[in-house]
């Protein structure tokens, strides 16, 4: 139980009518979930207004309501606190009322465009091994030490973080590491939260259907560094053209990691290969098991961060020389005859899948033809939808277009989408199969000895969303179901 004033602490109250001394039982944005002394916080979202169930919470058991607009009618036994953005008092509350458990641990938030999965696991694993229990949040999933507790956002809402984190807190964890998406910051799912560290991977095309400009999703990013408090750390990729301007205002100590110029946290390749990535960081040379450049630069962030948590360098690469990265991220099989290597990869942006095609073409010993599936998913920035198209078939021998999570579009007008404004070379190089499962096949088919299967697009997830139904479809278990068949 919560007193009604002590959660509302840093809420910008606009008027009060009620007993601000209710008993508060828990806090709820869904009023489907609101019971007997909940506060429901009535927030305006991107498909439905809570403002409109306020009177089904009230029926369903709230004790006090926290709106942006009050009802014309109002009920006595009801406490109705009037804010000027009901979003961001629902991050504060959830903080006062879960009692702050971002603050009695170390947080670090990885936000950009790539790489912010693979950062925050490896950051996970890491400090596990390292001897903390440690809570995890990311697209693939939470985590609480050794429990796994499915994610279905990238961040979920303010209540669910601060619930989580509560119990992280009460279950021993002394570090959390957070994917921070662009969505969560500007939806204020992070708002009151205390970061003991931030960390940038990059910015690149993607999410323009929410954000609309390239400009305005600059900077939801950058408002994250903003607001980091003086006492913690801020790390950034400086050979992204707006690493620096990511770090400009932040209170936060700055620090940056890099390939290619002089920074804090400098890295060289040495050999880059399948059996994975030498490095020289900081001068120490380290055999990795991830693969690609891409992976040099995540593990630059994670070394980068970990020193800025305290810890010592030499524990941290050898430890990190261990670790494997995340599920769906580059993981890759090989056929038992033919000796294929199948890759699973979560490359949905133009930028995204070029770093995967670029990584698999250094890889190559010479002869070996690149075969890549891919599609884009619905209701989504279409405007990437020809760019993804045309580095897939800058970038490989073949190429299968195929249905990605076509939600409530069409999957062969998505297809459409990629194909319009191919370049005539680029048009001899692919077909069409909207059927994901039989594009791996035919990719499979289509594959010759040694050479590389990409399966891009979905990675880790579990299921295809079509028509607002999510139907299982796994591509690592499709493509290794596919290599036996083939064996046969």
């Amino acid at each position: 139980m919560a007193v009604l004033q002590d959660i509302l602490y840093r809420v910008n109250i606009r008027s009060v009518q009620g007993d601000m001394a209710a008993e508060i039982g828990d806090i709820q944005s869904d009023s489907r979930k609101v019971s007997e002394k909940s506060c429901f916080i009535a927030i305006k979202g991107q498909l439905q207004d809570g403002h409109a169930y306020i009177d089904l919470a009230i029926q369903n058991g709230a004790v006090a309501i926290v709106a942006e607009q009050l009802p014309a009618t109002r009920k006595e036994t009801v406490t109705y606190v009037q804010v000027d953005n009901s979003a961001v008092a629902a991050g504060y509350i959830a903080n006062n009322f879960y009692d702050n458990p971002s603050f009695k641990m170390k947080v670090t938030g990885v936000t950009g465009t790539n790489g912010k999965t693979t950062i925050a696991t490896l950051l996970f694993k890491l400090f596990s091994a390292l001897g903390y229990k440690c809570g995890l949040l990311s697209t693939v999933q939470n985590q609480i030490g050794n429990a796994i507790i499915p994610a279905s956002h990238t961040t979920p809402d303010a209540i669910s973080i601060n619930a989580l984190m509560q119990q992280m807190l009460n279950q021993g964890c002394t570090h959390v590491f957070m994917e921070c998406s662009s969505h969560a910051i500007h939806q204020h799912r992070i708002t009151g939260l205390h970061f003991s560290g931030g960390i940038f991977s990059n910015i690149t095309h993607d999410h323009l259907d929410y954000h609309k400009t390239f400009d305005e999703y600059i900077r939801v990013k950058k408002s994250f560094f903003d607001n980091l408090p003086s006492s913690a750390f801020a790390i950034s990729n400086t050979d992204d053209k707006r690493g620096a301007v990511m770090l400009q205002n932040t209170p936060a100590k700055k620090y940056f990691y890099s390939l290619r110029t002089m920074a804090d946290f400098k890295g060289k390749i040495i050999d880059n290969s399948i059996t994975g990535l030498q490095l020289n960081i900081n001068e120490q040379e380290v055999h990795f098991r991830l693969i690609g450049e891409f992976n040099a630069y995540n593990l630059l962030a994670v070394y980068g961060a970990a020193t800025c948590l305290g810890e010592d360098k030499y524990r941290v690469l050898q430890a990190l020389s261990n670790l494997t990265g995340a599920e769906g991220r580059f993981e890759y099989m090989v056929s038992p005859r033919e000796k294929i290597i199948g890759i699973v990869d979560y490359a949905h942006t133009p930028d995204a899948l070029l770093n995967v095609l670029t990584t698999i073409k250094k890889l190559r010993q010479g002869h070996e033809r690149i075969v890549t599936v891919v599609g884009c998913g619905g209701d989504r920035d279409k405007t990437k939808r020809p760019v993804m198209a045309e580095v897939a078939c800058a970038h490989s021998d073949k190429v299968v277009f195929t249905s990605d999570n076509p939600r409530s579009e069409e999957a062969d007008d998505i297809i459409k989408d990629m194909v319009n404004g191919l370049q005539p070379s680029a048009r001899r190089k692919y077909i069409s199969i909207t059927d994901r499962r039989e594009a791996i096949k035919t990719s499979v088919t289509l594959a010759g000895k040694e050479d590389i299967v990409l399966i891009a697009g979905k990675g880790h997830e579990k299921y295809q969303e079509i028509k607002g139904v999510k139907y299982p479809f796994d591509d690592k278990a499709v493509l290794t179901e596919m290599f036996i068949l083939m064996e046969k």
